[in-house]
């Protein structure tokens, strides 16, 4: 898509909304205020991901009120990547802005944080201003992401819109919402940063919990692993395999040498010998199998983005006819 197809596109602010039946009417208030000052078409996508108030209900009450509301609803909580996933499968748009319903963010800000989208960026993140609980733990996380994935920007947890591309390119497992950043940006798109204002909750509780720290560190991990040591698992696996057979190596020249020129046998020896060289070839032989495993993925990967260009023409000849 060139610039000018951009900005005739349609944005799609998707919303996953659990327990959230006070922030709906108002939700919507807002972004019916901000889309008619907007110079660029748009819809609302609020995904029920489960919820046991009257959250769906009131969903359906404003859908009637307001033309722009497309919606969809999970039978139980999915969690907040799979109610994305299902916001785009919903979504007509060829942008997308990932919003949350408790309206600590304004849609008001919504032009702002797509701006960067419409100047030939691939996807803009907010990065928070204001005062917020957990601010402490935001800081960290962000800071250790930033060192771990070398990038810039200051918030991987706030809003963002991204182009459409992008989620046909990369794979988002469970929680991984959390790094659509990083996963863009180790797919080469461009990324720019906006700053966007944090309000307060007005209404209902927030969804954090301390376990998601743990959970958070450890996915972590796994993109990083992802995006790197897995693109050439032999190369990452080879090289520790190599080390562990080398050190094998020493230890029984080691042997050899007390043997035969001390006269000494140390068992010891021989066994950490058979330990560190095994290691050594089963690394070898993870590697190539993590090797299988890749190449079926890049192309289980490129058939994903095949099949989805010929939906994407097909629905385009539909629209035509």
């Amino acid at each position: 898509m060139n610039k000018e197809e951009i900005k005739n596109s349609i944005v799609s602010t998707i919303i996953p909304a659990l327990n959230e039946e006070g922030n709906i009417d108002e939700l919507c208030k807002q972004f019916d205020e901000m889309q008619k000052k907007a110079d660029f078409k748009s819809e609302l996508v609020i995904i029920d991901d489960g919820s046991t108030d009257n959250t769906l209900q009131k969903i359906k009450e404003n859908a009637k009120k307001y033309n722009f509301i497309r919606y969809a609803s999970h039978q139980y909580n999915r969690g907040l990547t799979e109610a994305l996933q299902t916001g785009f499968s919903t979504a007509s748009g060829e942008i997308y802005v990932f919003y949350p319903a408790d309206l600590q963010y304004k849609p008001e800000d919504i032009p702002s944080l797509i701006q960067p989208i419409f100047d030939g960026a691939d996807l803009s993140t907010g990065w928070k201003q204001g005062k917020y609980e957990k601010r402490f733990v935001s800081q960290i996380y962000n800071w250790v992401s930033r060192k771990i994935f070398n990038l810039k920007v200051h918030d991987l947890n706030a809003v963002k819109a991204f182009r459409k591309e992008i989620i046909k390119r990369i794979f988002l497992r469970k929680d991984w919402h959390r790094y659509l950043v990083v996963l863009a940006a180790a797919e080469g798109f461009q990324v720019e940063e906006v700053k966007v204002p944090l309000y307060s909750r007005n209404w209902g509780t927030t969804k954090f919990s301390f376990w998601r720290i743990p959970i958070g560190v450890l996915d972590m991990l796994a993109v990083k692993f992802q995006i790197t040591f897995l693109r050439k698992p032999l190369l990452f696996f080879g090289v520790l395999g190599s080390i562990m057979i080398f050190l094998g190596s020493l230890v029984g020249l080691w042997s050899i040498y007390l043997k035969y020129f001390q006269s000494e046998t140390q068992l010891p020896l021989l066994y950490l010998v058979i330990l560190l060289i095994g290691i050594g070839l089963g690394l070898f032989m993870m590697g190539f199998l993590s090797e299988g495993q890749a190449a079926v993925k890049e192309e289980l990967g490129d058939m994903r983005q095949k099949i989805q260009a010929l939906l994407d023409e097909q629905r385009k000849n539909i629209s035509r006819d």
